[in-house]
């Protein structure tokens, strides 16, 4: 029954351009006859993730006979309103470094809940069931919107404002960033790793210029070292 379940599923993916995000869209091709996408303009520093989203589509599109699953994008653009609500490191030209509060100042207070809830009404009016998203409570940087009780109490939120029966699948909870290349390799193989590495894009500072083993970014954010570390521990492991 779960399996026929699955079969008449349609999802979406929050698909920012980065390494998890894309991973997600891979995971969900090869779960769901039908996956959408959507993305968010939020005037965020490191703005060229979304030039990379269309060639990431294309490439995992090819992979594994999913063109045919593939349907729509679909990007929000919510203008400046989350740099509104306070400057942060991801959406103003400001040092990063810790916070008073305990948190790295690239944290966008309510960022995630925005996005899953703009996802939600778009899924309303798509009829979509299943949205995906790629945060992780496992290596993270403390963010309060990536944690699992936070997913679950927003799907119990989104369920009963919106009367539905939404599933928020969050495939990388529970793995850290070594997982996530392990499990681009085990979906497609080498030819998504191939393209994570090229084409996607996490580095907070918006840095395309340096090439690195494990992709682009300035080598020094938090989000370029997390995912560097992935990298070496994902290749030790596979030695």
């Amino acid at each position: 029954m779960a399996h026929q379940d699955a079969a008449r599923d349609a999802a979406l993916v929050l698909f920012s351009g980065g390494q998890d995000s894309t991973t997600c869209l891979a995971w969900a091709l090869a779960r769901y006859p039908r996956v959408e996408t959507i993305g968010f303009a939020y005037g965020q520093r490191h703005a060229v993730e979304l030039d990379c989203r269309a060639p990431l589509r294309a490439g995992v599109a090819g992979l594994q006979d999913w063109s045919g699953r593939l349907g729509p994008d679909h990007v929000i653009d919510l203008g400046a309103s989350l740099a509104a609500i306070g400057a942060t490191a991801l959406t103003t030209e400001t040092e990063i470094r810790m916070t008073e509060a305990g948190l790295p100042s690239t944290f966008v207070p309510g960022r995630n809940l925005v996005f899953l809830a703009y996802a939600a009404a778009l899924a309303y009016r798509r009829g979509l069931r299943r949205i995906v998203a790629g945060v992780c409570e496992t290596d993270y940087s403390g963010y309060p919107d990536c944690r699992d009780d936070t997913i679950k109490a927003m799907q119990l939120a989104l369920n009963l404002g919106l009367e539905r029966r939404f599933v928020l699948e969050t495939p990388l909870m529970w793995v850290d960033k070594a997982a996530t290349w392990a499990l681009a390799e085990e979906l497609a193989g080498p030819p998504l790793v191939e393209l994570i590495v090229e084409h996607s894009h996490s580095c907070y500072l918006g840095n395309r210029a340096n090439r690195h083993e494990w992709g682009y970014g300035c080598g020094t954010c938090p989000a370029c070292e997390l995912r560097a570390a992935g990298w070496r521990r994902w290749r030790e492991e596979r030695i």
